[in-house]
């Protein structure tokens, strides 16, 4: 039974060239392991103006509580230059004891590796004392706008109710075991605009150059700090990522210098208050500036990304001794509880139900010959199956 073995489960995954925003047959194939287990699969695609349609996926068995969702995605990033793969990205080959293939550590690994252990699960013990849903969007790796968060209002206007979700995203550093993410901080993104007067470069008092301006506001975020982080998160951080003035010409002074910026922040904030404080600075900055001595005090704009990502925490006791528990009980080690790295779907599902995140090491995803050993494949499989005994044993609590 294909949905038992994680490492022909993942190939089959891998073989749906499912790059955002197309499903590649990955959703199907899916559907076609959950569907003689047991599980009731519904698709449904999400839509917006201006945006492409996705498919999504929602399956589950059991009708009663505890009920446990596991989250992921099955779109993946494009394999960039082919003939630099060693092995092709879509076959899911095994050489040496390595399964190569895009998607295979980010993250139809560890799909596979929770199908595999929902299977051996019901083997084992016949059914679910309550309810195991997967709830899987084709839409992680682009702009998330038709992905989890469409889908999680959908099973939630049907009457789904979770109480407790682990995401399978890559998140250990080094070893399959160091790292359970518990959190993320938060992501906010703003664009500043600085508007100068056009001019020749050999005659600077005819004209105002913006550059001056970008400056001093970007030097006003990314100096002081804006805290030094809490027991559970680092330090929020800023970094400019672009300044540019379009302009080709090195003796032209160009009319308006445009900075981007974004700061991943942690609790001490939210993004209403992270907000008004870089308003506050990039106030106190331009008042203080001016693009030429004795000239006004610079002008500027500033917009907000869509959508910021809300910084949280998760402080489930049942859920994060669970998987504590069985990774410990499969690896031998105690993983590290952590806050770092960037934003995930997880960030939606907070808001309807405490959640965690555990899945493959991370080392190779997005990279020319991303891989994973079919060995680790099988150790995460036997640490969901510990975490869905342990878990269900305590009655979700």
């Amino acid at each position: 039974m294909i949905s038992k073995d994680p490492v022909a489960t993942l190939q089959a995954l891998v073989r749906c060239p499912s790059v955002t925003p197309h499903e590649g047959g990955a959703l199907t194939t899916l559907s076609d392991m959950l569907v003689p287990l047991g599980f009731r699969v519904e698709r449904m695609t999400a839509t917006e103006e201006g945006t492409p349609d996705i498919q999504n996926l929602y399956a589950r068995i059991g009708t009663e509580g505890p009920h446990l969702m596991f989250a992921g995605h099955t779109d993946v990033v494009p394999v960039g230059d082919e003939t630099a793969w060693t092995h092709a990205p879509f076959e899911g080959e095994v050489h040496d004891g390595v399964l190569y293939g895009r998607g295979a550590v980010d993250m139809k690994g560890g799909i596979a590796c929770f199908v595999a252990a929902t299977a051996r699960y019901l083997e084992k013990h016949g059914r679910f004392p309550g309810s195991v849903s997967f709830l899987i969007t084709g839409d992680e790796e682009g702009p998330a706008i038709n992905g989890t968060i469409k889908l999680l209002e959908w099973a939630a206007a049907r009457g789904e109710k979770w109480d407790a979700s682990l995401v399978g995203e890559p998140t250990n550093p080094e070893r399959l075991g160091d790292m359970i993410k518990i959190g993320r901080r938060g992501s906010l993104s703003g664009k500043i605009t600085v508007h100068g007067v056009q001019g020749h470069a050999a005659y600077p008092h005819l004209a105002d150059n913006p550059v001056r301006g970008i400056l001093q506001l970007t030097a006003a975020l990314m100096d002081p700090p804006f805290d030094h982080g809490t027991d559970e998160f680092q330090p929020s951080n800023l970094e400019v990522t672009s300044i540019d003035v379009g302009n080709p010409a090195t003796n032209v002074i160009a009319a308006r210098a445009t900075a981007s910026f974004n700061i991943r922040f942690n609790d001490t904030w939210t993004a209403d208050s992270l907000q008004a404080e870089i308003r506050n600075r990039l106030d106190r900055a331009a008042a203080d500036g001016a693009l030429r001595p004795g000239r006004e005090p610079v002008r500027y704009e500033l917009a907000w990304a869509e959508r910021p990502s809300h910084v949280f925490l998760t402080r489930n006791n049942g859920l994060i001794a669970s998987l504590s528990s069985a990774v410990a009980s499969v690896t031998g080690r105690e993983p590290k509880l952590s806050t770092t790295g960037g934003t995930s779907d997880a960030r939606y599902i907070k808001d309807y139900c405490p959640v965690v995140e555990f899945g493959l090491v991370g080392q190779t995803m997005h990279m020319v010959d991303e891989r994973v050993p079919v060995q680790e494949l099988e150790e995460l499989t036997r640490i969901y199956l510990a975490f869905l005994e342990q878990w269900f044993g305590n009655a979700g609590v």
